[in-house]
């Protein structure tokens, strides 16, 4: 099996088919005569390596280089010349060509350079396997197989290409919004560079500044001696994590928007810019709005830090994750606590699904871990995961019409009758699951989109009804 796709375009057909003759055995080669052609089937055939030729009739080697990379970056580029011009190769070099090579071409040079780019594929492939093996190891928010979770895995791998651009984290507390900023960090260009994680809530409102941008020898009363470096600077080249940012007081705020519209800041007590390239991803649990509403949050630092941002769903949104997390979590304290507990029972695993997560996968994990630390038989029972008060939903042993009035002579208002089982159950619902609508949802059997339109609906018709007759809503 042929493992790498290169495309070979160059106006001279001698050159095209006589580079892919020799290379065809060993490789997947497609060749082109103008670079239009080869953009055409970037994404059809999606290469790992393109020979360009600089010196293309209609588009020149140069501009389809830069059209390459910027549809996708991890392809190399090898360019091909008539004749070394500096100031061309220089702007191949620039615009990211791996290598040159000058006609007329020797065939044995030609494949030392493919040989040579091909294992700098390869290390990138074997790396990036790696980062995923931690992600799956160490990264269990995203384990799961709903539709949600799947976008979001989509859409990291994506905005995590840039190396600079600003993220916002948005989602509830223990939905593991530090481990998908670190997800981010090693799917990006900084994963060589350095990961620093900071808990804005953590630090005084005094020493804030000092702690992200440093401070100079002498700076102010107890500073260090020779000073100190700042977590910005410590990130540099890097990435840096700022969690909770919405607790950062309004001071600490103008000095971060400064920092992130010039890339520069001046350490505290010193006179000299400082200059440094980092990315900013943020996180928080609180309504940033409202905060800008309320004049506690700055709106153009709001818009620069999330640029790009990411909902995280909470556990009770994710369907039966829940069952996947509980299983994850066994297996790892089965190992950490060295325990061979064969399972979850059936009961247990039903109650896991009606029970409303408010710490999310934080809370499964701490009630996974006492449970394997604790259970005495050979697998997991509700009253081990403490969920022995919770009933799971007992389906109706008669037949549910039997319920219902028979239709009389006098007839029946349908509509009414729906009216006050949906006002019923709907409320009982809601109750249950602690005003978590999708909770409420599932307790219904229903789609949360639909469970949130028909409960509008009735909450609807129920104050209409109410402004006709001076009745309470409920």
């Amino acid at each position: 099996m042929k493992d790498y796709t290169l495309f070979i375009v160059d106006d001279e057909q001698t050159i095209r088919e006589g580079i892919a003759a020799d290379l065809e055995d060993d490789y997947r080669v497609f060749t082109y005569k103008t670079a239009e052609d080869a953009l055409e089937d970037l994404g059809v055939h999606d290469p790992d390596l393109v020979l360009l030729d600089i010196g293309l009739p209609g588009m020149s080697g140069i501009q389809a280089l830069k059209q390459i990379k910027a549809v996708r970056s991890d392809i190399l580029v090898i360019m091909i010349t008539a004749y070394e011009d500096v100031d061309s190769v220089i702007e191949c070099m620039k615009n990211g060509a791996y290598e040159y090579i000058i006609k007329p071409i020797q065939m044995e040079g030609l494949e030392v350079t493919i040989d040579n780019a091909l294992q700098t594929i390869r290390l990138r492939k074997e790396l990036k396997a790696l980062q995923e093996d931690q992600i799956r190891r160490e990264m269990p928010c995203f384990i799961g197989e709903s539709q949600v979770i799947h976008d979001i895995m989509g859409y990291i791998e994506m905005v995590a290409k840039s190396p600079d651009t600003p993220i916002l984290i948005q989602g509830e507390t223990g939905t593991g919004k530090e481990l998908i900023a670190s997800t981010i960090h090693h799917r990006s260009p900084n994963f060589a560079g350095p990961f620093i994680a900071v808990n804005c809530a953590a630090i005084p409102k005094d020493l804030i500044e000092s702690e992200l941008f440093g401070y100079e020898k002498g700076a102010f009363s107890g500073a260090r001696d020779g000073g100190k470096k700042g977590l910005i600077e410590m990130a540099d080249k890097g990435t840096l994590f700022l969690d909770e940012v919405g607790d950062l007081n309004l001071d600490a705020q103008a000095k971060l928007l400064r920092f992130m519209e010039e890339g520069e800041f001046y350490k505290v007590g010193g006179t000299m810019k400082q200059k440094i390239r980092t990315r900013i991803v943020s996180a928080t649990n609180k309504n940033l709005d409202e905060m800008i509403a309320r004049g506690r949050y700055r709106k153009d630092l709001f818009y620069r830090i999330g640029v790009v941002k990411i909902q995280v769903p909470s556990l009770n949104e994710r369907g039966d994750d829940v069952l996947l997390f509980a299983d994850y979590f066994l297996g790892m304290f089965n190992e950490k606590f060295k325990r061979a507990l064969t399972g979850i029972s059936e009961e247990a695993l039903e109650l896991l699904k009606l029970y409303t997560w408010s710490g999310n996968v934080r809370e499964l994990r701490n009630m996974m871990e006492r449970a394997v630390l604790t259970a005495r038989g050979p697998g997991l029972t509700p009253a081990d995961l403490g969920l022995d008060e919770l009933e799971p939903a007992k389906p109706m042993e008669d037949d549910p019409l039997a319920a219902l009035p028979p239709l009389s002579p006098a007839g029946i208002d349908l509509n009414a009758m729906r009216f006050h089982m949906d006002k019923l159950y709907f409320s009982q619902a809601m109750a249950l699951a602690k005003g978590n609508e999708t909770r409420a949802a599932r307790l219904l059997n229903l789609k949360p989109h639909t469970f949130r339109y028909q409960y509008k609906k009735n909450i609807e018709a129920q104050e209409t009804t109410a402004k006709k007759t001076g009745a309470p809503i409920g």
